[in-house]
């Protein structure tokens, strides 16, 4: 087929960031957009500034964004004439492609028989194999019993990568090191790959020793024509996620790009591949490259590849779509120097990188980066959805240009009221293992402690500096330099958590705008120069910086030197402080989400540590232990069932006989 297919209004199935992105580039070439949403997102940015928008069902995925149709149902009603999937959710969902056909709407993306071919990992596997791509030895058999699994993960040989074969994003993907532990986590991978992409079929490869994860961007349009826009690497990640891409990767020379580009291209051209896709590839130490999946879709990192390449891929995708030729061949492509990515995510790194939830009280990206995202102050973050909340990109005439621009916006980008990995994004950056270009996936497993580690003497500066901003904007009106109701002589005790720790001291006025502050017995000196809204101009131990804060009664977020900061001033509180709760026998859910696995029964007696519930938020799974050992007592929720974080959920009598 060759013909032009014209449209004129375009339905983005998705949320969030990518929502506003397609959207962007839409309106630029002149189309109509409309946004689809559930009941959580009524009031999100890509619902606001959507030229149409239509509430397609309640928070669940299952019941919105995965609700092939209501999706359909909401173009019909709006009169959109093509679909944009997005990533995530129905991007690879070879029904929804075929529905949006079948409705009459243009899918900006391949074909549904491109989708089954390549979406599929088991499938997509068997064909590079066939075609002479070196792929990592496993299974892609279609039993899926368990003891059969087990079998060939023995044969294989352990560790073995246990990878739901319907998706991506590390969903539905686990590391089994032994058979003793391979049962449990199939379990869990196959839970997650079902609540995910509603197929729970898996794969089973053999694990490579700290590779780099490489992928390879193509394009290919309906006239024959693809190109490839060289290589990003992926290799920092979590839970298999990725948190930081850059292209190109520091690992592949001129003749590698060539190589692999090219297997890329006979992979797409043997099937018919049209529109925008990637092929995912696995580099070990010695320079060989292993296909691993297709994503058959737009990325997340696609930003950096339109850094250095000068092209907006979402354009090409819709002028692909409308059956238009590639305007540029492969000898045409050009690389301008290196941009490095980061993924800003709701979540604690500090207890496994878990999802948070909330009201993001403070939003506000720094100047002179790309910052892809659909966040505002005060804008709800729903417990639903992927953790990843927005991203920032720098673009450098050198990789280290890149990555010292990348790491001062990061450092001046404020984010309060949800805790994020912020700070761990930046400790990344600044290792310097990432700065001589050596990190492979094993590089956050490798260099944990020095990337969590606590820092004590910027909790004791940071809570120095709560302690005047408390005081200062304690009653009705803030106080301004001058204006002092502390007198010399009287020194108020200080009790309060900063990010959950507990600090105590006193604050006492030395003089006008300067300060006294003990905190643990650590003596600091601080001056308040000016308070303008939400920004402090301060001078702690002879340094004058600036503060951002926001200020909820007794609670304090602050944003100080590159890093947010929580503080809850305890002094008229006896409760118990943050951390604490294990005593009582009482386990409660560590956040919003819903449970997936009910792991013992009232009258078990359990070990501390052992897993208890399942609860899944933002597509993952997170396994609550018992806090004490004993006997359950109690069983609070059942499988299915959605649980508010803090919410008791178990009880252990401890003890108990």
């Amino acid at each position: 087929m060759t013909s032009a297919t014209p449209f004129h209004k375009i339905l983005v199935a998705n949320r969030g960031e990518i929502a506003l992105r397609v959207m962007r580039t839409a309106r630029a070439l002149g189309y109509r957009t409309v946004a689809v949403y559930s009941t959580a997102d009524a009031g999100a940015l890509h619902v606001a500034q959507a030229d149409q928008a239509v509430c397609i069902g309640e928070p669940l995925p299952a019941q919105s964004y995965l609700c092939i149709p209501a999706i359909i149902e909401a173009a019909r009603r709006t009169g959109a004439d093509a679909v944009h999937p997005g990533y995530g959710f129905l991007a690879e969902n070879e029904a929804f492609a075929r529905a949006c056909r079948e409705a009459g709407l243009v899918f900006i993306g391949p074909s549904p028989e491109a989708i089954a071919a390549m979406g599929d990992k088991a499938g997509a596997k068997r064909r590079m194999s066939e075609a002479g791509v070196p792929c990592i030895p496993g299974y892609q058999g279609e039993d899926q019993g368990e003891e059969r699994l087990r079998t060939e993960a023995g044969r294989i040989g352990y560790p073995v990568m246990i990878k739901a074969s319907a998706g991506g994003g590390g969903r539905g993907m686990r590391l089994a090191s032994s058979d003793d532990e391979f049962a449990e986590l199939l379990r869990s991978a196959k839970s997650e790959a079902r609540g995910a992409f509603g197929d729970d079929t898996v794969i089973l490869e053999r694990a490579i020793a700290a590779p780099r994860h490489i992928e390879i961007q193509v394009f290919a349009d309906r006239h024959g024509n693809a190109i490839h826009l060289g290589e990003r690497d992926c290799s920092v990640q979590r839970r298999h996620q990725k948190l930081i891409e850059e292209a190109p990767s520091p690992a592949v020379t001129p003749e590698l790009r060539e190589r692999m580009g090219a297997a890329a291209l006979a992979a797409v051209k043997a099937i018919g591949y049209e529109g925008a896709g990637t092929l995912e590839f696995l580099l070990d130490a010695e320079g060989r490259f292993y296909f691993m999946e297709m994503n058959t879709r737009l990325q997340v990192e696609h930003p950096v590849t339109e850094a250095i390449t000068g092209l907006d891929l979402v354009e090409l995708q819709l002028r692909i779509a409308a059956g238009e030729a590639l305007a540029l061949t492969q000898a045409q492509v050009r690389f301008d120097g290196h941009a490095i990515e980061l993924r800003l995510c709701a979540e604690d790194a500090g207890q496994g990188f878990m999802p948070q939830s909330g009201t993001l009280a403070l939003w506000q990206p720094p100047e002179g980066l790309r910052v892809e995202h659909a966040l505002r102050s005060g804008a709800e973050i729903p417990p639903w959805y992927d953790s990843m909340i927005g991203k920032l990109i720098a673009h450098g005439r050198t990789r280290e240009e890149a990555r010292r621009r990348l790491l001062h916006g990061l450092e001046a980008l404020v984010a309060l009221g949800v805790t994020t990995n912020q700070l761990f994004l930046g400790r990344c950056l600044a290792h310097p293992a990432f700065a001589a270009g050596e990190a492979t996936t094993a590089f956050i497993a490798q260099h944990a402690d020095a990337l969590l580690a606590p820092d004590d003497a910027a909790h004791l500066r940071a809570a120095a500096v709560a302690a005047v901003l408390l005081h200062e904007t304690a009653g009705e009106r803030r106080r301004q330099p001058g204006d002092r109701a502390l007198t010399h002589s009287l020194a108020i005790p200080l009790r309060f958590d900063v990010d959950g720790r507990r600090h105590a001291g006193r604050l006492q006025l030395r003089e006008q705008q300067r300060f006294d502050v003990d905190i643990d017995g650590n003596a600091i000196e601080l001056a308040m120069v000016r308070l303008d809204g939400d920004r402090a101009r301060l001078v702690c131990d002879g340094v004058m910086e600036t503060a951002v804060f926001h200020r909820e009664g007794t609670r304090l977020l602050l944003h100080y030197r590159g890093r947010p900061f929580a503080i809850d001033d305890q002094a008229r509180s006896a409760g118990v402080r943050p951390g604490e709760g294990g005593g009582d026998g009482k386990l409660r859910a560590s956040m919003n989400g819903r449970v997936v696995a009910v792991l013992v029964a009232v009258g078990d007696r359990v070990q501390a540590g052992q897993p208890m519930v399942t609860l899944e938020a933002m597509k993952m799974e997170h396994i609550h232990a018992a806090p004490a050992a004993g006997r359950v007592g109690a069983l609070h929720v059942a499988v299915g069932e959605q649980v508010a974080a803090h919410r008791v959920v178990a009880e252990i009598e401890a003890g108990a006989s």
